[in-house]
């Protein structure tokens, strides 16, 4: 559809040049006062021709300037008056040098040159010698350095979105590594947890080893419910799962609590339906804070404070400090980090004064869908 609406227009304007070359011709031999031979059948089939050439323009660019060029310099040889033919030559010339790369168009352009300006050593009505050169180099060397200056300026703006693309690209498998981070990291925590437990349980206490079990069943299912979720935009056919917000902060504190992390829960403000970007920040912020409570805490307690503020979201997360937090080396709190500034937010985590460990994230409301 797009080369048949080219082809269109590119013969829309053949036509055009056309009978522009053939009326412009007619009134410039009437008004020019040189000594030129008339107009005749065979100057106008030249301009003609000239012009209706143009049709091929985009599709064989190439060949469209050489047989341009062949016309143009008969019918300057047979010594007709300069006139609009040469429109047609100087579109045929902008655009080689607009598709085609230089490797192509300098040659092909050289060559036309060479042909147009045989009649300046062959017409008694051009400027005699070199003196006619430069002024016929002109109807090539200026559309060709003008459709090559286009060429370079949509070529430069490709890239420019190629390299927007790319961006994107790489931020969205950024996001994604994020999130199964975050849920395959929170998951196999607390099952390995739970499975250190039934271990340790089992000879003496098998009903309290099934409980663990059981808790484990719960946690895998929870974890590959998400992990669905955060594919689904991958995989489009997958269906996803319920999506994570802070509105199943619950089920979050239920799960930790099985893994073995007493956690205490404080809401203030009044509870909102928040931004979707929001949203899910700030689940994987309190799932991740409270993650590393269960890998590297050695008292399993942490308190949770949900701050529904005026005009952002403020979470805050802390626990007797025992341990080095997200030792690890991975995405913790780093990734943590990067989703709050991403929203314009505000983080903080670090060691308090009284021997505890705090992760804050402050995350605003407006501005985001």
């Amino acid at each position: 559809m797009r080369a048949m609406k080219s082809l269109i227009g590119d013969a829309v304007l053949a036509v055009l040049i056309t009978l522009t070359g053939i009326v412009g011709t007619l009134g410039a031999d009437h008004w020019t006062a040189t000594a030129h031979r008339p107009i005749d059948g065979v100057g106008l089939v030249l301009v003609a021709a000239t012009g209706l050439v143009l049709v091929l323009r985009r599709r064989q660019p190439v060949v469209t300037l050489l047989v341009a060029a062949a016309l143009t310099s008969t019918y300057l040889v047979l010594g007709f008056t300069y006139g609009p033919v040469l429109l047609a030559l100087m579109i045929a010339v902008y655009t080689l040098a607009r598709h085609r790369p230089p490797a192509t168009s300098v040659p092909t352009a050289f060559a036309a040159l060479v042909v147009l300006l045989v009649h300046i050593f062959t017409s008694a009505t051009a400027v005699p010698g070199l003196l006619g050169v430069i002024p016929g180099s002109a109807w090539v060397v200026v559309p060709f350095a003008v459709g090559s200056v286009v060429r370079l300026q949509r070529e430069a703006a490709s890239r420019a979105r190629a390299e927007v693309l790319r961006q994107r690209v790489d931020d969205e498998r950024l996001r994604i590594a994020q999130e199964v981070h975050d849920v395959v990291g929170h998951g196999l925590a607390a099952i390995k947890m739970q499975a250190d437990v039934a271990l340790h349980v089992l000879p003496k206490k098998p009903e309290q080893a099934e409980v663990s079990l059981a808790a484990i069943s719960r946690t895998s299912s929870d974890a590959l419910e998400e992990l669905r979720a955060t594919l689904a935009v991958v995989r489009r056919t997958a269906s996803p799962g319920p999506t994570p917000g802070v509105a199943r902060l619950d089920d979050l504190r239920k799960r930790m609590i099985e893994a073995g992390v007493q956690v205490q829960l404080v809401t203030t403000g009044r509870p909102r339906e928040l931004p979707a970007a929001v949203d899910l920040t700030g689940y994987r912020i309190l799932q991740e804070s409270l993650t590393n409570v269960l890998r590297h805490s050695g008292d399993k307690r942490a308190e949770v404070t949900v701050d529904y503020a005026t005009d952002a979201l403020v979470i805050t997360v802390t626990n007797p400090l025992t341990g080095s937090p997200d030792d690890s080396g991975g995405l913790g709190i780093p990734g943590m980090r990067r989703r709050v500034a991403s929203l314009g937010g505000e983080f903080t985590a670090g060691p308090t004064g009284d021997g505890r460990f705090e992760v804050q994230a402050r995350l605003p409301i407006e501005g985001h869908p």
